[in-house]
């Protein structure tokens, strides 16, 4: 490997490492930041929503203006803006401002994101990509599985916002090891798809939004059934626009390849599938089962780890063989799997009790992470990359965001039909039990876990079922398209054709 590839490989594997490593650190930091601030229900979740939700928006655009512009430019800004709200974040000094700040973070996430992907991807083929790839899911291990402990030392023994403030040095780091990658873009210089653009963002924006609110308000009030409505119909809004628009920023016949199809659904629940585990299951420990932060920290090790471990294997039993399309299965079945097992929760379970259901689930995670993206990527030609990455990360942040704000939302319901009260059901999802009847309401928040788990379970189960079938023997149709992809207007004649 060349010293320019190396920098450019070790600038982007920094920003897999800490931007996920304070993504799971947040949710440790939950009851601390509640505490501090007065904050919970919907309010204290956007904490960790709103990062996913501004990451989501942003990443299929960022993907796509980086194709146009430069993918290192659109990698170097991204880490600028993290930084700045990482800091913004530690100085905040009311849930509103650090909320702002923590969806400042989000936007900074998707340029680093989707322009570190799409500079891997412009800068390797082949096996090389492959194992890049792997890399890029295994140093995101090491942040999932550094962030619940290293993040739950500092909040104890530091405080959340020197927490926030040590990962914005990070990004300043990032921004420095921007400067020794090499630029590259598309063949073509097209407009931006601005009607397109601020359509998507509108739709996820609405969309999360009214989600969110239905663990305060309920699902049936109006301040929840109007944004999602709207959001819907930004989402129909937002297909007609790019059928019609000369310079799209998401070229709809990637997903006419049912391949590259079915690698983005196995990423969505990738991230979806562990998303409700791995942001309330820290509150609950500490709730429920006396757990200190820190030791809610360790014990999130146990669905982390294989995170960490299990990556690079992925990468090397599909460059020796292994049929991707089994090895996603199993990984997939893995995850609904893991959120069964997990059913036997109760407050008074152990450490040991949960090791295998979480390490079920993070074995899952692990052995396709980062592959499912190198596998999609193959699919399409080389100046759409940063489209593909963006896409996958749009799908993949989108998921983990709106399975994070259907996860809070549906303990809120399940503790509602049971406590009675919205107010004292978004107090219980917080983590703040009360006293007199603790124990009571230990029980109706596990109640409310078994139920959450079980429906989410269901989920991963058909999904992977669908995933099984996409990845099946290509009728001629899906294999001309996907060799020969149509002409995309406005795109130098140029581009290759994979």
């Amino acid at each position: 490997m060349t010293g320019r590839r190396a920098v450019t490989l070790a600038a982007v594997l920094l920003g897999f490492l800490a931007l996920p490593m304070l993504m799971s650190g947040t949710t440790v930091a939950l009851p601390r930041i509640g505490a501090d601030l007065h904050a919970s229900g919907a309010a204290l979740q956007w904490v960790v929503v709103g990062y996913f939700l501004a990451a989501a928006a942003m990443m299929l655009v960022a993907g796509s203006l980086g194709d146009l512009f430069g993918r290192r430019r659109v990698f170097a800004a991204g880490a600028a803006v993290y930084a700045a709200g990482a800091l913004a974040s530690a100085l905040a000094d009311g849930i509103l401002l650090l909320n702002a700040a923590r969806t400042l973070s989000g936007i900074g996430a998707a340029g680093v994101m989707a322009g570190g992907g799409a500079v891997l991807g412009a800068t390797f083929t082949g096996r090389a990509r492959t194992r890049v790839y792997a890399a890029m899911g295994t140093t995101a291990g090491v942040g999932l599985a550094a962030g619940p402990t290293l993040s739950g030392w500092m909040v104890g023994a530091l405080g959340w916002r020197a927490t926030f403030a040590l990962f914005a040095a990070a990004g300043l780091l990032m921004l420095a090891g921007a400067a020794g990658m090499a630029e590259s873009r598309a063949g073509g210089r097209p407009r931006v798809d601005v009607p397109g653009a601020l359509t998507l963002i509108a739709a996820l924006t609405l969309t999360l939004f009214g989600v969110n609110q239905a663990s305060d308000a309920g699902w049936a009030s109006t301040i929840v059934l109007l944004p999602v409505a709207a959001g819907l119909a930004m989402f129909v809004t937002f297909v007609l626009i790019e059928r019609g628009a000369q310079h799209a920023v998401l070229d709809l016949g990637l997903l006419r390849d049912r391949r590259f199809l079915a690698w983005t659904l196995a990423g969505l629940l990738l991230a979806a599938g562990p998303a409700g585990v791995t942001a309330y299951l820290p509150t609950y420990l500490q709730a429920a089962g006396g757990a200190s932060v820190q030791e809610a920290g360790l014990i999130m090790l146990m669905l982390t780890t294989p995170v960490l471990l299990l990556p690079q294997l992925g990468g090397f039993l599909i460059n020796h063989g292994v049929r991707p399309r089994a090895l996603v299965t199993v990984s997939l079945s893995l995850i609904a799997a893991g959120n069964a097992w997990l059913t036997t929760l109760h407050p008074g379970i152990t450490a040991t009790g949960l090791l295998a259901p979480l390490a079920t689930i993070g074995a899952g995670m692990g052995l396709m992470i980062g592959t499912t993206d190198a596998q999609a990527v193959n699919r399409v030609e080389q100046d759409r990359i940063g489209m593909a990455t963006g896409l996958l990360n749009t799908v993949r942040a989108g998921g983990g965001a709106l399975a994070t704000t259907l996860f809070g939302a549906a303990l809120a319901t399940a503790l509602h039909d049971r406590a009675g009260e919205p107010e004292r059901a978004a107090r219980i999802v917080a983590g703040k039990l009360a006293e007199p009847g603790r124990a009571l309401e230990a029980t109706l928040l596990t109640e409310a876990w078994h139920l959450t788990l079980w429906c989410t379970t269901g989920v991963c189960a058909a999904a992977t079922l669908a995933v099984w079938a996409l990845l099946g023997s290509p009728r001629p149709h899906d294999t001309a398209t996907a060799t020969a992809p149509a002409p995309r207007p406005g795109l130098s004649s140029r581009n290759p054709a994979k």
